[in-house]
C-alpha cells in the first residue's frame, strides 16, 4: 500500500505553480495564493484523543475568513454564516497549517468565501494535505456594527 493512498494529498512544499494577473498587481491573500493566516497546531490544542480538536480548526477558518473578506471590503466584517464545513483529514500536533482563503460572491454588503486549511505534516515535512474546506458569509458593517455596502473591487490603471 502506498504511504498515502486515499488520501486528499497535494502537490510538495514549492512546486505549486505561481499566480498571475496579467500586469496588475494583487493582494496574494486575495488572489488566494498566499494564505490569510499560518499557525503551528500545538499541544494545548489537542482533544482528548490527541487530535487537534475540531473547534480549533474552525476558529482558524473564521479567522482567515475575516482577514479576507475585510481585506475585500476593505474594513470591519462580522461572520453572520458559516454555511459549509469539511473535516477532510485530522491535524496533529506539529502540523503548520495555512488557511487560505476566497471571495466567491459578493453582495451589497455581504461576502461569501471558500476557505481550505491545508496542513503541512511534521511527520512529512513538505507533505501538504487538505484537512478542511468551508462556504462563510461575512457581512461588511460600520462603526456602530450596522450592515454598510461592500466597495467596488479596485480597478488599477492600465
Amino acid at each position: 500500500m502506498q504511504p498515502h493512498a486515499g488520501r486528499a494529498c497535494l502537490p510538495r512544499l514549492g512546486s505549486l505553480p505561481p499566480r498571475s494577473r496579467g500586469d496588475r498587481v494583487v493582494d496574494p491573500v486575495l488572489a488566494g495564493s498566499e494564505p490569510a493566516i499560518r499557525v503551528l497546531a500545538m499541544p494545548a490544542d489537542t482533544n482528548p484523543t490527541g487530535d487537534i480538536f475540531g473547534g480549533w480548526i474552525m476558529a482558524q477558518i473564521d479567522l482567515a475568513g475575516g482577514i479576507v473578506a475585510s481585506r475585500r471590503a476593505r474594513g470591519r466584517v462580522v461572520t453572520v454564516a458559516m454555511n459549509a464545513f469539511e473535516f477532510h483529514e485530522p491535524v496533529f500536533v506539529g502540523d503548520l497549517v495555512s488557511c487560505y482563503g476566497r471571495v466567491v460572491r459578493v453582495g451589497r454588503t455581504s461576502l461569501t468565501l471558500h476557505l481550505e486549511a491545508i496542513a503541512e505534516r511534521a511527520s512529512d515535512p513538505g507533505l501538504l494535505v487538505k484537512v478542511t474546506e468551508a462556504t462563510a458569509t461575512f457581512v461588511a458593517v460600520d462603526d456602530q456594527r450596522r450592515p454598510r455596502p461592500v466597495p467596488p473591487e479596485a480597478i488599477s490603471p492600465a
